[in-house]
């Protein structure tokens, strides 16, 4: 096979494609109902067009006829004058007239034969045209809804073109915003683990997380003590608080020792007890 038969069958494949995806079901059956209604038009055209050829061949014979039955009563005439030269003239003109009009008859049986097949041609043809309108229109109302139902269905399982597109942007969606929470989580648990460091200073490793939070849970005991002291009403605890010692001290000897003395007895008064 050449190189210029190679070309065109590609060329012959590709633009068959073409035509098949450009082509509609709907528009070629509606234009082929179009063309049978002009042949319907051109059968039924002949059919009047023959029968007018039939009317003129009647009008000939029937003007014939008149000339023949008008030689006949002057050969009829002459022949009662004694003129039989005159009537055997008349007579045949007649004769050649009556010819013409045999022929006249062979030619108008033609044309009614050939009106009555074109009748009979026009009215199957009429038949025909209205049974395919009529599945014509079936069959586009079935593709029409067989389209609607691939395309919703295409539409449901996202392989329509539209849809598929829509799948894509949505896939793609998806896959960024996995990749920045990947991402942004890396990035935290480095900070945490003090591979990298925060350039704002704001970011603390987890061990110096860790110490503040415990200092701030002794801070909130100790309020916590003080203030359940004072509601409390009694200082002693509140004195207690205050001479808890702190962690590394042991109580004054002093205190300890007034503590434990009774208390001094006050003067009695005079004229009380005596």
């Amino acid at each position: 096979m050449g190189i210029l038969n190679r070309f065109a069958m590609i060329f012959r494949a590709k633009a068959n494609k073409a035509m098949d995806r450009a082509e509609d079901p709907r528009e070629t059956l509606d234009y082929s109902y179009t063309k049978q209604l002009e042949m319907l038009q051109k059968v039924r055209r002949g059919v009047a067009d023959v029968a007018t050829s039939r009317k003129r061949l009647e009008l000939q014979m029937n003007q014939l006829n008149q000339q023949s039955n008008k030689l006949k009563d002057q050969a009829q005439k002459a022949l009662s004058m004694g003129r039989e030269d005159l009537a055997r003239e008349a007579l045949t003109r007649r004769s050649g007239v009556e010819q013409q009009i045999g022929d006249l008859s062979t030619q108008h049986a033609t044309l009614q034969g050939e009106e009555e097949k074109l009748t009979l041609a026009a009215q199957r043809l009429q038949t025909k045209v209205e049974a395919f309108r009529t599945k014509k229109e079936t069959i586009k109302a079935t593709y029409t809804a067989a389209e609607a139902q691939t395309r919703v269905g295409e539409a449901f399982t996202g392989i329509s073109e539209e849809m598929g597109d829509v799948n894509l942007a949505v896939q793609r969606a998806e896959d960024k915003t996995a990749e920045l929470q990947a991402r942004s989580g890396a990035i935290d648990e480095l900070l945490a683990s003090g591979a990298l460091d925060d350039v704002t200073g704001t970011s603390k490793d987890d061990i110096s997380l860790e110490l503040e939070r415990m200092a701030s849970g002794n801070d909130v005991e100790s309020e916590l003590a003080a203030m359940k002291a004072q509601l409390g009403g009694g200082s002693a605890p509140a004195r207690e608080i205050e001479g808890q010692a702190t962690p590394g001290e042991e109580a004054s000897p002093s205190a300890t020792q007034q503590s434990a003395q009774p208390a001094p007895d006050r003067p009695q008064r005079q004229g009380e007890g005596s």
